[in-house]
């Protein structure tokens, strides 16, 4: 697990190129802020979300995993399934726990005023997938290790979802255009673009919807799927009815945002 570090950047990069393009080329709606200030501020953040993770954190999910394989901990470890069956299982188990941890950060004021900096991106493309307080990075984080460890979940399935959970997330924040026809079937597994952007819409019962990352079963499960905006997706408003300024788009301010009164 040496090279997880690597294949997961280089992961990273390849989905953000290749969601830059899509979107570039299949442009879903018209942005209203400045792309490249967005780009450079929202992708400053994930520069310094990696800082504050080196800094901060003792160790990673993956470590958790080795630490908890040696010691025989967690439900995971004692089961004995093929590897392909047993990955399977751990990225859908870790992807439930995404989803809730999610609703979570919606539900709770405290966390709320955490991940509002997430939702107050006036614009949504695949840069936003990676705009997260870093404050939130950490706790979630911290949520990621003791799932981790209370399931067992190996380290290849720990690496297989963490890569499999930054794609989806560029893929579904992209503002590209699906084939209606290719997003009605994708939308029965997996989270899609429009699926998504519902979340990211100024209406409040919109924004409380849709809490999915990458499978969506979860939302038609528990009652938060809600299928297109009100408004139409070209018509729909991205963001928070407040912290709605271009100045707001700047990385100081966003990082003030959770202290900061509406």
């Amino acid at each position: 697990m040496q090279q997880a570090d690597v294949i997961r950047l280089s992961v990273f990069l390849v989905v953000l190129l290749g969601c830059a393009i899509w979107e570039w080329m299949t442009p879903r709606k018209a942005l209203t802020q400045s792309k490249w200030q967005r780009w450079l501020n929202n992708l400053g953040l994930v520069g310094l979300n990696s800082l504050f993770l080196a800094l901060l954190m003792p160790l990673l999910a993956i470590e958790a995993a080795i630490a908890a394989e040696k010691m025989q901990f967690g439900l995971l470890n004692h089961v004995n399934l093929p590897l392909a069956l047993e990955i399977l299982i751990a990225v859908a188990l870790l992807d439930l726990a995404i989803y809730w941890q999610h609703l979570l950060f919606h539900r709770v004021p405290v966390l709320w005023r955490l991940h509002r900096m997430h939702h107050a991106d006036q614009d949504i493309d695949v840069t936003t997938g990676a705009r997260f307080h870093p404050i939130e990075i950490v706790l979630s984080m911290w949520i990621k290790i003791g799932v981790v460890m209370l399931l067992g979940i190996n380290p290849i399935s720990v690496l297989v979802f963490e890569i499999v959970l930054n794609a989806s997330a560029m893929f579904n924040h992209s503002n590209a255009k699906l084939p209606l026809g290719l997003d009605h079937w994708l939308r029965k597994l997996i989270v899609t673009p429009d699926m998504h952007r519902v979340h990211h819409s100024v209406e409040v019962k919109e924004t409380h919807s849709n809490f999915g990352f990458f499978l969506s079963v979860w939302d038609r499960l528990f009652s938060t799927y809600i299928a297109q905006p009100k408004a139409g997706h070209e018509k729909a408003v991205i963001g928070l009815p407040y912290f709605h300024t271009a100045r707001e788009q700047w990385l100081d301010r966003m990082l003030t945002q959770p202290f900061r009164k509406k």
